[in-house]
């Protein structure tokens, strides 16, 4: 195993998420399979709990884990899924330790620091790194790890001391230190100055490391000279030092670093360089990503009602996806911040101006954006923007909150329910539109969410979304939410027109929503954004971009101006229209419940014998989904069966016959049941 450290100094913020993360895809490109861990000082468990004022977003792994934002970087980066112990912090190593002393692992010694702390940090990294994150099997071949903070911060001396002692553990050609540090300019003088990073590498060298290179950023290239003077006063080779300054977007960083050859500078460190034969990273994509974005001229514009608008990174990642679908969709992203409080009647009187500026913003803009939250602050002009984009049909996603708030609105407005409201904000109101999930604790903030991925089950084809995630089934996205809408309220919302398109495992909690009639008014109690990637955008995030551009008529439109689903625009047929409770599109009732003891199986005959898990559907659904027995195996619902010594000949051919005469008749029952007996569900 392999380790990168990347380590910053002089101020924070200087990008080293962004630096490690690019390090990771240059080495990538080189062919390894490469790891992340994010070491942050602080004494926090994990991010859970922290303010996005203070930390920015707090970012949610398919395993439930709420961490610091930087892993979105490298799972959005890398194309990698980690889970909650790449995200190390001081809170999670003394927890260790004082539970290991508690059950008496130390045998009576003291515990120290050193070496029970710095142990625990060094077993850390070292367990975590060898967990394969890019789903292939086997340990990765380089772990990338950030340590957060700068060099010389009180609370993260330890992880210091324990790096140090982990580079003699693992061998210096094992050990790669990346240093970022800043090169200022002083507008007076106009000179680079390099002192502020000869300072940092010396403090750096104090705590017992040395850098192997240098990351310098600056705001213009550096300038031969100034690499000379910190490569003479930082003992650093100058080939070795590399410069990141400003470039359009951060699609430029890793390019940038394969043409200042940080991967070769890299691979010899580790001996894995070999001049017979010297790499070059592909980075196509990242280079057509890069200089695409630059050259997109046609804006979309898009109002974000949020109440954490004072600081960027609170959503970063809805920002990242918003990119990723403009990028995608040909256009340049207009992001306009609409802080929600303004958009109050109560900001009419208070500020008129800001009042003023916010209505304007979001009447301009092409589409409406309402991200997640907590608490009741800006709640009422989020529903204003709400319902400003249902009655004037401007494209709407909300996400989580933003579904929450589009149904209050609904119910309010349309329903005439005018005192319906989330119990978040009013416990005592009659109407309760959304309510308090009751498998979490309300009292005990940290990790009690319903958190990490969740499936969501498709109720029909027939929908926008379904369309977008070209799914015929189910959706797998990641949750972080403690209230969702009221089941008891759903008939209400459904019959005056609201519809809920996907629904849990159990069909009582609302995941997608929908409004038939209008261009694209969705909302989802998940965060897709969490899962988009910069070639692989989130499909609702996508969905608006191209709703709020004019490209979703044309996307959703098949032949002859009929609305086709995904798997129909692929093979050129029809699936059947009609929906019936039992799954069959003629309404003949065959020996198979819909809610009885497999769940909810549905059967039918399109093309070839069909079959569905019942596992992988929810019971009692109305909607008719099916999957040829191909597909199925294809796509991983089914695992083909290993033939034993019992299997009999006849059966076989019999089963081979189910393929070949498609129209079975009522015969398909008792042919399912066979297939059934030879394919086992994946899920088991």
């Amino acid at each position: 195993m392999k380790y990168v450290i990347v380590t910053g100094g002089v101020v924070s913020g200087l990008g080293k998420g962004v630096t490690a993360s690019s390090i990771g895809v240059v080495l990538k490109g080189c062919g390894l399979r490469v790891t992340s861990i994010k070491i942050d000082p602080y004494l926090n468990t994990d991010a859970g709990t922290m303010s996005p004022f203070e930390h920015g977003e707090v970012f949610v792994l398919d395993d439930g884990g709420e961490v610091d934002l930087d892993l979105g970087n490298y799972e959005r980066f890398l194309d990698i899924t980690l889970t909650k112990d790449n995200n190390l912090t001081t809170g999670k190593i003394y927890q260790s330790v004082i539970d290991k002393e508690r059950k008496g692992d130390y045998l009576g010694k003291t515990v120290q620091v050193v070496p029970h702390i710095t142990n625990a940090i060094q077993d850390w990294i070292e367990r975590v790194a060898k967990i394969p994150v890019d789903g292939r099997e086997g340990e990765p071949d380089v772990c990338v790890i950030e340590l957060g903070g700068t060099v010389g911060d009180i609370e993260s001396m330890p992880f210091f001391e324990a790096l140090s002692q982990f580079h003699d553990r693992v061998g210096a050609e094992n050990f790669c230190l990346v240093h970022v540090s800043l090169v200022p300019v002083l507008g007076v003088v106009g000179e680079q100055k390099s002192k502020p990073t000869q300072h940092s590498v010396r403090e750096l060298r104090a705590l017992g490391l040395t850098p192997s290179l240098l990351a310098c950023r600056s705001a213009k290239p550096l300038e031969q000279s100034t690499k000379d003077k910190i490569s003479q006063f930082c003992h650093v080779s100058a080939a070795h030092i590399l410069n990141i300054y400003d470039v359009p977007n951060i699609w430029h960083i890793p390019p940038l670093l394969r043409d200042q050859n940080a991967h070769l500078a890299i691979l010899k460190k580790f001996n894995l360089f070999s001049p017979s034969k010297i790499p070059h990273p592909e980075l196509g994509e990242w280079e057509k990503m890069a200089d695409g974005c630059d050259k997109l001229t046609v804006p979309v514009a898009i109002a974000m009602v949020g109440k954490y608008t004072g600081l960027s990174d609170s959503y970063l990642s809805v920002i990242k996806a918003l990119l990723h679908a403009a990028n995608a969709c040909s256009r340049k992203l207009a992001l306009t911040w609409v802080a929600a409080t303004d958009l109050e009647d109560s900001a009419k009187e208070e500020n008129p101006a800001a009042h003023a500026k916010a209505w304007e913003d979001l009447k301009s803009a092409d589409g409406v954006l309402v991200p997640g939250g907590f608490g009741d602050r800006g709640v009422q002009g989020k529903i204003l923007a709400a319902k400003y984009a249902r009655e004037n049909k401007v494209p709407y996603l909300g996400i989580c909150l933003g579904l929450q708030i589009a149904v209050i609105e609904f119910a309010r407005s349309v329903l005439g329910l005018k005192d319906a409201n989330s119990t978040e904000f009013d416990e005592a109101t009659s109407n309760p539109c959304v309510v308090f999930m009751p498998e979490v604790n309300k009292h005990i903030k940290g990790g009690t969410m319903r958190l990490g991925a969740r499936r969501t089950f498709l109720q029909t084809t027939d929908c926008i979304s379904a369309k977008l995630y070209q799914q015929e089934l189910y959706i797998d996205e990641r949750h972080r939410h403690r209230y969702e809408v009221n089941p008891e309220m759903v008939d209400k919302l459904e019959a005056a027109g609201l519809k809920f398109v996907g629904k849990d495992e159990t069909g009582r909690r609302m995941e997608i929503m929908e409004l038939p009639g209008h261009p694209f008014y969705v909302g989802v109690q998940y965060h897709p954004e969490f899962k988009s990637r910069p070639v692989k955008p989130s499909a609702v995030f996508l969905g608006l971009v191209m709703a709020a551009s004019g490209q979703m008529e044309t996307y959703l439109k098949g032949d002859g101006g009929v609305l086709r689903t995904p798997y129909e625009l692929s093979t050129k047929k029809a699936l059947p229209k009609a929906v019936y409770q039992n799954g069959h599109a003629n309404g003949v009732v065959e020996p198979v419940k819909a809610n009885g003891t497999c769940n909810g199986v549905h059967s039918a005959a399109v093309e070839l014998p069909i079959a569905l898990t019942c596992r992988d559907y929810p019971t009692g659904s109305s909607a008719f989904q099916v999957k040829s027995l191909a597909q199925c195996v294809s796509t991983g619902l089914l695992k083909a069966p290993t033939m034993g010594p019992g299997s009999s000949g006849l059966g076989l051919l019999v089963g081979i016959s189910a393929l070949i005469f498609p129209r079975i008749g009522k015969g398909a029952s008792y042919l399912l049941l066979y297939v059934s007996a030879l394919y086992t569900l994946s899920d088991y």
